[in-house]
């Protein structure tokens, strides 16, 4: 059972102080930083984007950060996954990930959710929370996460990450969707994951510190967010470059006529389990 905080009204001395970086900023101020500690936010994977997303978070105030990963720390992981430490082997993600955010910031409520996100679960579980971001590592769960935040009604903040090559946007309701760009998986085995290709380790933090960064905009409301654009970044050559996302109205989740109107088995569907965190 998710806990429901006290809404924040006025800052306390100790925040005023905490967060006065903040607070002095005039895009900020005292009004966004309680919208940050009044936030809820559901990062789904406690891997490689789950990370910086979540601590930046925790950092800046967000008041209640889910965290759904059902994975346990593998040594694998240490490369990338900064949640996560040498004495964390062997135990779940999500204890990890929330005995260091705690650490980071013990006002910040983190709520656990230890099992993997499925089309049974997913709708019940993004409910209580206002924007969803996306750390998947794999197509079966990122298809899974767009369709239950659209059909949710809740902003999805997405991005991925493969070898030397990041990405990251924003969708909003009614402003596109993962399928007005992708409307269907690849077949299985099409596209390596990271398990299967690599990774470089720095390029989860750039693209999950992004995506947090988003993240925050959209509790605030200010500056111009990644909807309706997509982020590509190549580490290689270190080139930024962007393209236009639209709604598209064949799209067969938010299009005119949507045929994908509920979760699908995805991993079925896909070949490949829907619990990848990078």
């Amino acid at each position: 059972m998710v806990t429901t905080k006290q809404q924040v009204e006025t800052l306390s001395p100790y925040q005023v102080q905490r967060y006065s970086r903040h607070i002095i900023m005039p895009q900020v101020g005292s009004q966004g930083q309680r919208s940050l500690l009044n936030a809820s936010v559901l990062v789904v994977g406690a891997g490689g984007l789950g990370s910086p997303v979540s601590i930046y978070l925790a950092l800046a105030g967000v008041g209640r950060l889910g965290i759904v990963d059902f994975d346990d720390v593998d040594i694998t992981n240490l490369q990338r996954q900064i949640l996560h430490h040498d004495n964390d082997i062997g135990r779940p993600k999500v204890d990890s990930a929330r005995d260091t955010l705690n650490a980071y910031n013990k006002d910040v409520d983190v709520q656990v959710h230890a099992e993997p996100l499925t089309s049974e679960n997913a709708m019940e579980i993004f409910a209580d929370y206002d924007i969803v971001i996306s750390g998947a590592d794999n197509f079966a769960a990122r298809y899974l996460i767009n369709d239950a935040a659209y059909l949710s009604g809740k902003p999805l903040v997405d991005g991925s990450v493969l070898i030397f090559d990041g990405r990251a946007t924003v969708y909003e309701p009614g402003k596109g969707c993962y399928r007005c760009v992708f409307p269907e998986p690849p077949p299985p085995g099409e596209v390596p994951s990271c398990a299967e290709a690599g990774v470089l380790g720095m390029m989860p933090g750039l693209v999950g510190t992004i995506q947090a960064a988003e993240t925050a905009k959209l509790i605030m409301g200010i500056g111009d967010t990644l909807t309706g654009r997509m982020l590509l970044i190549d580490g290689l050559s270190m080139e930024f470059r962007e393209i236009k996302v639209r709604r598209n109205p064949n799209c067969p989740l938010c299009g005119d006529n949507p045929t994908v109107t509920e979760l699908v088995d995805y991993e079925q569907f896909c070949g490949i389990p829907t619990t990848g965190t990078g």
